[in-house]
């Protein structure tokens, strides 16, 4: 199974695993799924950081990719049919960064593991 981790869910995974329901727990972890981090998340975590509403260890530049290698996670790139996918996608979710994370699972047919009772509206697989 391809996964993609939801911002919060990544979050979770890396620092407070108590969070993450049995589940999503099970499918980060499973060598035999490919679990992802979008870029979306990737920026959306540097500008939360820069603004002071999300503390970390490190510089994002540093702590991002540490902690998605000791986590087996592979970055996934934003790219450019999963961005035109927005033009489309209705509207039941406000948070661009959601957003973009709906259209990288219906484009490229990924499970998004998200506890984020909006995104579950969406026609794609989720995971919580």
């Amino acid at each position: 199974m391809k996964v993609l981790a939801d911002t919060v869910t990544f979050l979770w995974m890396v620092s407070e695993p108590q969070h993450l329901s049995q589940a999503a727990r099970a499918a980060l972890v499973s060598h035999s799924n490919s679990v992802y981090l979008s870029a979306a998340s990737v920026i959306e975590i540097c500008v939360k950081h820069s603004l002071g509403r999300l503390a970390l260890p490190e510089s994002p530049e540093t702590w991002i990719p540490k902690v998605r290698s000791q986590h087996r996670i592979d970055p996934f790139p934003l790219d450019e049919a999963a961005s035109l996918r927005m033009a489309s996608l209705p509207m039941l979710h406000r948070d661009p960064f959601d957003r973009m994370l709906v259209c990288q699972a219906l484009v490229h047919g990924l499970v998004l593991v998200t506890p984020d009772a909006l995104i579950h509206q969406y026609n794609i697989q989720t995971l919580w």
